[in-house]
């Protein structure tokens, strides 16, 4: 599939009213008629409040809905209630199998030279301690880099702590590098021979709040505070030898079974290519999903009713698919290609939401050449 990412959270239909394709005239430009179809779609939903109203929904009536969960079960009926309420010619479900992770309870605290308690999180997909937990001492790194370089083995008996800070970007694109240590910091420090990993919560707040997510590793990882990272940092300041207490509950279980929802938009002239909106329905547990991705189903759901209370049908079809386990591995986004493998040439163009809460600014096309003329148009508006 070819994948357009676009950093918005505008309602915008005009990239799915004559998405753009070799098919097209020769020159690949959109109609003066549908530029201003799109003109008008957008102007309603720069004005419009629905995305919001979404995913207020989606927040009260459903909540957190990680995968496994009883709130992933009720998202997904929620998501197809609301997607037939909202007058899509077709909605349905398919099957998508993941394996089964539960949070359970943690315990973190500096036992020596500073005794403190520290604010600390699971990350997804983590093994527990045991139910003694681990002491064992800290050793700092400051990136990831650092970690790579010791020996394989070095870090028997020990806890590794990776202080690497996520930097504040207007794109973001410091979640990028601040979220490597999550994602395969674990993985490493297994090789190095850690007894576990702890690392500073990706994200940019000095809340005493920590972030969890996923990780890849076979021992017990956890993110701490932003705060209590530095804490940490200042401690070695002081001393080389800090005594740290780790007890995790998390555990893995066997698979489970969640799904992906799609709604389709059916083409008046040509139906069997497809135009594909995408946000992922689950989230994690520690929060509501109310950004990462209510938001995004919020986008997407508004943007397809504005598009049908238009009256104008488009002339391919339009699908709006929440993938499920996304936070988890995109074990959805996944599942729908394998399934949908024999009909992949016949997706057009694709958009995904999952970043940014304001008006366009970027967009970032991954199209052949031929429709660059096209999407230049789009950008423009």
């Amino acid at each position: 599939m070819k994948i357009l990412k676009v950093k918005i959270t505008a309602l915008l239909g005009f990239a799915l009213m004559t998405a753009a394709s070799p098919c097209m005239a020769a020159d690949n430009l959109i109609s003066k008629a549908d530029l201003r179809i799109a003109a008008q779609l957008g102007k309603k939903a720069y004005g419009s409040d629905l995305a919001y109203k979404i995913d207020e929904s989606l927040t009260t009536e459903v909540g957190p809905r990680r995968v496994g969960t009883y709130g992933d079960s009720a998202g997904i009926a929620w998501a197809v209630a609301k997607m037939k309420a909202f007058g899509f010619n077709k909605v349905w479900t398919e099957r998508v199998v993941t394996p089964g992770w539960y949070r359970g309870k943690i315990e973190a605290r500096v036992t020596a030279p500073y005794p403190q308690r520290i604010e600390a999180i699971a990350l997804g997909n983590s093994v527990g301690t045991g139910k003694e937990g681990v002491t064992a001492p800290l050793v700092h790194f400051r990136t990831m880099a650092e970690l790579k370089a010791v020996p394989d083995g070095s870090l028997k008996g020990k806890i590794a702590f990776i202080s690497l800070r996520m930097e504040r970007a207007h794109d973001a694109s410091g979640y990028g590098k601040g979220g490597a240590p999550r994602r395969k910091g674990g993985i490493i420090a297994g090789k190095k021979g850690a007894l576990a990993l702890i690392i500073r919560s990706v994200g940019t707040s000095n809340n005493r709040i920590t972030h969890t997510g996923g990780q890849s590793g076979n021992i017990p990882a956890a993110a701490i505070s932003n705060p209590d990272a530095d804490l940490l940092v200042n401690m070695f300041k002081r001393t080389k030898e800090i005594k740290f207490f780790l007890k995790s509950t998390a555990g893995r279980t066997k698979d489970v079974i969640t799904a992906n929802v799609i709604g389709e938009i059916t083409g008046s002239s040509d139906p069997k290519n497809y135009v594909v909106m995408g946000a992922h329905l689950d989230s994690w547990d520690m929060g509501t999903g109310a950004i990462d991705d209510g938001m995004g189903v919020g986008i997407v759901l508004a943007a397809a009713k504005n598009i049908i209370d238009s009256g104008k049908r488009p002339k391919r079809s339009i699908r709006v698919l929440l993938f499920g386990a996304e936070e988890i591995g995109l074990y959805g986004a996944a599942a729908y290609v394998k399934k949908h493998e024999a009909e992949m040439a016949r997706h057009v163009i694709g958009a995904e939401w999952d970043l940014g809460t304001g008006k366009i600014y970027s967009l970032q096309p991954g199209v052949g050449q031929t429709a660059l003329k096209a999407i230049a148009q789009m950008a423009k508006l």
